[in-house]
């Protein structure tokens, strides 16, 4: 199972609607993830596999998280926008393995 991190600024708002959106996704398409949520000044200890969060916020997560996988969402309740990362991001991972 990877574990997924959705943040954005506050903590607040914007990523607890979009981490609701992921999880119908993760749901409905039966992706192995675990999903959690945290705010951006605790983001520094995640070792997970994946960051989620809206594309200006990913922008910025690039150039602090090298090492990680990043999505930037652009539309935090377009589905199909979501999945289709998530699937990109997954069959990266799995072809790094």
């Amino acid at each position: 199972m990877y574990k997924a991190l959705v943040t954005c600024r506050a903590g607040l708002g914007s990523s607890l609607i979009l981490k609701i959106k992921i999880n119908e996704v993760i749901t409905e398409h039966n992706l192995d993830i675990s999903l959690t949520h945290v705010g951006l000044d605790e983001i520094d200890g995640y070792d997970g596999d994946i960051i989620l969060a809206l594309s200006d916020v990913a922008d910025d997560l690039r150039a602090k998280k090298p090492k990680k996988k990043i999505v930037g969402i652009n539309s935090i309740v377009d589905k199909d926008e979501i999945y289709t990362k998530l699937q990109n991001v997954l069959d990266e991972l799995e072809a790094e393995k």
